[in-house]
């Protein structure tokens, strides 16, 4: 149709209805119109108003996306709620994509640089993240059924028919540690699965429309039409069509036609994962036969090839996740000999260790047996053995040097991250400090240490020395593309990966210590882990119940000054309202107070929130190593029998192990809350939303993106209709690509990724943007202040203007302008203090919601389909 111009408008996090995004109402006693759907399906789909002509000049039209993230009360909502648990490894992916300095190309990423050693540490990370969910599961399944629980009393209060562990053949050895094991290979055989099937979840790959053999373009109005108000429409002619120009070189990573289809990469990334579970669930019953009872003779033939090919695994994943063939995504490629190596070792290794364990025990080392807790101690407490410790051998030590490891690991990936690579100089010699001063303490050097010292000693002066690397000078380059704005530079000093990171893990370990501790606590019959009790948890749980309450308060404080800046800034926002000496009348005083909040809350997030998330990571950056710190020591937090200060220590111990316990439920009933309740969408939804944006390029068992699909899909939607040839009657001059909220930053990836022959006929809206505050501040690799402008090239038009107009409100919470476009549009909100025109409700404050209903937009629009239809430049840049 000659002279339409579509506005296709993408809606955010909170999964606006079609019929709202496209303004359908109902008149007074019947129901809203219906929308239509014109492509797509009702998981996303593309709605129109049934009411629509095909001679409007202007015809809106809807994507909904949100059924990806939000659901339809169905049991599909109960699953993907279930992902929420999968947090951490979703915090722990998006670092990857947090990291400064990603290179356009993905190619020309190379393992020694900066970004390339940043990822490579995140991988690891992601791969350690894993290993921390298989110790909670082994620990269960081995240490706490097979290894503490021997009888019946114990068994009898696990599902299923766990009784003949305690009996016969059964009961000897390490025989009931083969069975244990079991628990953990279930539970990776569960993550697999669930991989599996995301795997198409959402992806899919944009079709690229037919050329057609002419295209329409409108012929230029006179130079001296002002602005289109009344403008009769041009008659379009037929041009050849549109061809891109010689590809240039990628000035972002978004412009990668293969970023949002990777799933070779995912499926090569999983096996590793999987795979190196399963060696660190071996490890831990095969290592503690090895210790106890070192093997000979047959079982030494079979255990130290078995140690061979598990530590080979390891090796391959370690070497493999700094490797191209896995870092880089190229759509659907096969897995390739190396993971079909991995996965064959991985097998072997699993057969060994299952024959080690069921062999009988040599004549070398301690009897397992006299290791284990007598039996019958809840009838007989007074039984030699009772009562104490007698948890599996090395696991509380291998659960607290991966703790520690981990700390290191990511003070490593935020020094390197803000300084390059100088600064992983600290936390490897504080690595190899501490290594050097274990081999000291435990013996193994000729010089002999003094007998107070110990390894725990080490962990706080070790953990000193690396954090000095978070304070060298920051080396991130200065923008080129604009002048920085205030509150528009790096998050966090350019710590971002480290902070993302280290939340994630806080979040694990709180996930896990929680699993282990409600476990230990059914099988005593709720008696008190952390007192006299026949199953021991592990003694890092007891400390993590210890550090949750500590965490806890700090949050609170930190919520305290949230609330003390809000409650300044809202004064501050008063007085600039209602001046002293103002003519205000009470009501409108009273709107005033109203309107000072939203504003104050615009600026507390806008300014202050993400130093407050900050504040708070230095927090939880002491509690975890002085966590470190006590789990390595072989103390308690507290003695069972507590009195005294030692009684409350106690209290609040498990007081936060109980929290703990049941945080996981916590986190999966707010993840479907996320699904069916709007109110909950609207804030806990962001963060997930966030989350599950980006691709799983870090950890392959992180919730799908729904980008995933959503971009490939409005990238053909506007290829598609675009491409039409003149005399179809689906055919449009010009997009208006409309965005609001989380959908401005999938409207950014699919200009991105579009050709250049059609950016020049689509405009950008974007309101309620995030682009500068938050993506651009916490992800610089895509929309830094040298990425946006990349953005506004790709759209700019004949006069070298770019094609996008940003709405931003100061009421709105969410929204901020960008500066990068070619206008900033401040949107009046509310539109007056007090009633007019015949109404008697006051102008509502629609703070994040409602900007295609404010009268700036609707001018804008006028003025953009008009720039559209008749290909003039812009009348000037301004705000």
């Amino acid at each position: 149709m000659a002279g339409r111009i579509l506005e296709l408008r993408v809606h955010g996090v909170s999964n606006t209805p079609p019929g709202q995004l496209l303004g359908l109402r109902h008149e007074s006693g019947s129901e809203a119109p219906q929308p239509r759907l014109v492509a797509g399906d009702a998981v996303t789909g593309f709605y129109r108003s049934p009411a629509g002509r095909p001679e409007d000049p202007i015809v809106v039209e809807a994507y909904s996306w949100g059924r990806l993230t939000s659901g339809a009360r169905t049991a599909r909502d109960v699953e993907r709620a279930l992902w929420t648990v999968l947090l951490p490894f979703t915090l722990a992916n998006v670092a990857l994509h947090a990291r400064p300095g990603i290179p356009p190309e993905p190619d020309t990423e190379r393992w020694a640089s900066r970004a390339g050693v940043t990822a490579w540490l995140i991988r690891l990370f992601c791969l350690s993240l894993t290993g921390t969910v298989v110790l909670t599961f082994t620990g269960i399944g081995v240490d706490l059924i097979g290894w503490q629980c021997i009888d019946d009393d114990c068994l009898g209060r696990i599902p299923g028919p766990w009784e003949f562990l305690g009996h016969g053949w059964w009961s000897e050895g390490a025989h009931s540690l083969a069975v244990g094991l079991l628990v953990p290979l279930g539970m990776l055989t569960v993550l697999g699965i669930v991989a599996w099937r995301t795997y198409q979840y959402e992806a899919e790959m944009p079709a690229a429309p037919a050329t057609p053999a002419a295209w329409r373009e409108p012929v230029p109005a006179p130079a001296d039409v002002p602005f289109p108000n009344g403008a009769s429409l041009a008659q379009p002619v037929q041009r050849p069509a549109p061809t891109d120009p010689p590809p240039a070189p990628a000035a972002n990573p978004l412009q990668d036609p293969t970023f949002w289809c990777g799933e070779g990469q995912l499926r090569r990334a999983a096996v590793l994962h999987l795979c190196s579970g399963a060696v660190a669930a071996a490890g831990v019953p095969l290592g503690t036969v090895l210790a106890m009872d070192p093997p000979r003779g047959a079982r030494a033939a079979v255990a130290w090839p078995t140690v061979a090919v598990l530590a080979a695994v390891v090796l391959i994943a370690v070497v493999a996740l700094a490797r191209p063939w896995l870092t880089r995504r190229a759509g659907a490629t096969p897995l390739g000999p190396w993971s079909l190596t991995v996965v064959l070792l991985t097998g072997l290794g699993l057969a060994g260790t299952m024959l080690v364990l069921l062999l009988p025990d040599g004549p070398a080392g301690v009897p397992l047996a006299e290791l284990r807790p007598p039996s019958d101690c809840r009838r007989l407490p007074g039984t030699p053995g009772c009562l104490t410790d007698r948890s599996l051998p090395g696991f509380d030590w291998i659960i607290a040097w991966l703790g520690t490891g981990q700390l290191l690991l990511l003070v490593a990936i935020g020094s390197v991250a803000r300084s390059g690579r100088r600064g992983l100089v600290a936390p490897a010699a504080a690595t190899l400090l501490l290594a050097l001063g274990t081999a000291w303490t435990a013996g193994w050097l000729p010089a002999d240490p003094p007998g107070a010292l110990h390894t725990w000693h080490l962990v706080g002066p070790a953990g000193a020395l690396a954090v000095t690397g978070l304070l060298l000078p920051r080396t991130t380059p200065a923008s080129g593309g604009q002048p920085l704005e205030p509150h528009t530079d790096l998050a966090w000093g350019g710590r971002g990966p480290a902070v993302i990171a280290g939340f994630g893990w806080m979040l694990a370990v709180s996930y896990c210590a929680g699993l282990l501790y409600w476990v230990t606590d059914r099988l005593n019959g709720g008696a008190t882990p952390s007192g006299r009790s026949p199953v021991m948890p592990p003694v890092p749980v007891m400390w993590a119940g210890l550090g949750f309450a500590a965490a806890l308060l700090a949050l609170a404080a930190t919520a305290a000054l949230a609330g003390f800046l809000f409650v300044r800034l809202r004064r501050r926002e008063h007085a600039d309202l209602a001046p002293p000496g103002h003519p205000l009348t009470a009501h409108e005083l009273r709107r005033c107070r109203d309107v000072s909040t939203w504003r104050a809350l615009h600026r507390l997030i806008g300014e202050h929130a993400l130093r407050l998330t900050g504040g708070y990571a230095v927090a939880g950056l002491t509690l975890v190593t002085l966590g470190c710190v006590a789990a390595l020591s072989p103390a308690r937090p507290h003695p069972a029998a507590a009195t005294g200060g030692a009684a409350v220590v106690k209290s609040v111990a498990d007081l936060g192990d109980s929290l703990l316990g049941w945080l996981p439920v916590l986190i999966a009933g707010v993840g479907l809350l996320v699904y069916r309740n709007e109110a909950v969408r609207r804030t806990a939804g962001v963060v997930w939303d966030v989350g599950t944006f980006w691709p799983r390029a870090a950890h392959p068992l992180a919730p799908p993106s729904y980008a995933e699909r959503a971009v490939p899909e409005l990238q053909t939607r506007i290829t598609g209709l675009l491409a039409l040839p003149g005399n179809d009657p689906r055919g449009v001059d010009g997009i208006i690509l409309s965005g609001h909220s989380q959908g401005t930053v999938i409207c950014a990836a699919v200009i991105l990724q579009l050709p250049p022959r059609w950016c020049g006929r689509i405009w950008f809206f974007s309101y309620g943007c995030q682009l500068t505050r938050l993506y651009g501040r916490v992800f610089p690799g895509y929309f830094g202040p040298d990425r946006l402008p990349v953005l506004a090239d790709s759209l700019a038009r004949s006069a070298g203007t770019p094609g996008w107009t940003n709405f931003w409100r100061g009421t709105d919470p969410l929204g901020w302008a960008v500066g990068a476009g070619e206008r900033d549009v401040s949107v009046r909100d509310p539109e007056a203090l007090h009633p007019s025109d015949g109404e008697v409700a006051d102008p509502p404050i629609r703070s994040h919601s409602g900007y295609p209903e404010a009268p700036e937009f609707h001018r804008e629009r006028s003025r953009v389909a008009w720039l559209l239809r008749h290909e003039v430049p812009a009348q000037r840049r301004g705000s």
